[in-house]
């Protein structure tokens, strides 16, 4: 919503490639240990929202939201070629694995202590976005519009922004990567619930909380041996999108 932009997900900041670059720096160069994995993606992950922010306010054309995307697309892009190269200098026997398992996603390693140590995080930032999801309506507008009627854009929706990339930093730091999750629910929940953000963001939380359950029980049980979380969700994930782009109520605007 903040984005007007529906094919916005975490990676769109160089959150989710910030965070694979900062687990793999820590699996190769920094002894592996699962704290260090989990600080080192969640401070890489947060670095590439700052990254993408410090660059969009150096961009002199377009506008805010533009300018944010642009910066956000060039940070992926760094972080993924500093990933190459880390997974190229990795032992192929060992650490390269681990980073290809990371890099895949997976629950089967958390524990209390992770979720207890990333609690903190996920709760302020869902706080955050639950207590002011009604000013989401209001950004949404362009930024004259939302401007005119009492927001402020800029500040606002970095802090919206903040909060929404802080819980998803800490979960990605102990999870790994799973993606398609965060692109596909939102637009199901907007299906369902309609496009005001007060019912659509919390139902947005529910049903991708219990679609990453059901794929992660698919992936303990289909097979002998568990498959990578991320595999399943991308399936899965990628088979609603195409239902969602050929049925008939997807009325796109020209």
């Amino acid at each position: 919503m903040l984005f007007a932009n529906p094919l916005v997900e975490p990676g769109i900041l160089g959150v989710s490639q910030g965070a694979a670059f900062g687990a793999a720096l820590s699996i190769v160069f920094l002894g592996g240990s699962a704290a260090m994995v989990q600080g080192s993606a969640s401070a890489f992950a947060l670095a590439g929202l700052g990254l993408s922010y410090l660059l969009a306010r150096r961009i002199r054309y377009g506008g805010w939201v533009l300018r944010l995307v642009l910066s956000g697309i060039a940070v992926s892009a760094l972080f993924s070629a500093g990933l190459g190269v880390i997974k190229y200098m990795a032992d192929p026997l060992q650490q390269l694995q681990e980073i290809t398992f990371w890099l895949l996603g997976g629950l089967s390693s958390i524990t209390w202590v992770k979720l207890l140590s990333i609690l903190p995080a996920v709760f302020f930032g869902l706080l955050i976005l639950i207590l002011f999801r009604w000013r989401l309506n209001l950004l949404a507008l362009n930024e004259e519009t939302s401007f005119s009627m009492g927001a402020a854009p800029r500040r606002e929706k970095l802090l919206l922004l903040t909060a929404a990339v802080l819980p998803t930093a800490a979960v990605i730091s102990v999870a790994g990567m799973v993606g398609w999750v965060g692109l596909i629910m939102p637009h199901i929940a907007r299906r369902l619930f309609g496009s005001d953000a007060r019912f659509t963001l919390p139902a947005s939380l529910l049903l991708g909380g219990m679609f990453t359950m059901l794929c992660d029980d698919i992936s303990r049980t289909l097979l002998a041996g568990e498959i990578p979380l991320g595999i399943i969700t991308s399936f899965l994930g990628a088979t609603i999108f195409i239902i969602l782009m050929v049925s008939r109520g997807i009325k796109v605007e020209r």
